[in-house]
């Protein structure tokens, strides 16, 4: 049985990427933690945060290294996937943990107020400048 997952939250700082071995090879992989908030409306035009939790969330392959790129601290994000508790021991003891295994994952534009994309410069007619 599947332990699927789907939230909104905010990075708490920008996805650390890096280069793993496995089973001989080399894979990406993007990890963030994520705070997902659980609002709800306060009867004013605004929401009270009921309670959140915190998931160390990681996307593996070549979506990783743009995750990376792109997404910073704050962002929000909209994410699905798979839940599953990882085990390790640190000084003598055991501690474990839920974790999320990304599918999938893009920013949430309901909170956007600016966006800015650092892909390139443009002139003033639209096109791309040299440089």
């Amino acid at each position: 049985m599947a332990n699927v997952f789907s939230g909104r939250g905010n990075l708490a700082a920008k996805p650390e990427f890096r280069t793993v071995e496995v089973d001989g090879g080399t894979r990406e992989l993007a990890e963030m933690r994520i705070y997902f908030d659980r609002n709800v409306p306060d009867g004013n035009g605004g929401f009270t945060d009921r309670g959140g939790f915190w998931l160390t969330a990681t996307l593996w392959g070549d979506r990783a290294r743009r995750v990376a790129e792109l997404l910073d601290k704050g962002a929000r994000v909209y994410c699905e996937g798979n839940l599953y508790r990882e085990t390790w021991e640190k000084d003598g003891e055991e501690r474990a943990e839920f974790r999320l295994r990304l599918d999938y994952i893009a920013l949430d534009l309901s909170r956007v107020e600016q966006v800015s994309w650092s892909r390139g410069s443009r002139d003033e007619t639209g096109e791309e400048a040299d440089g």
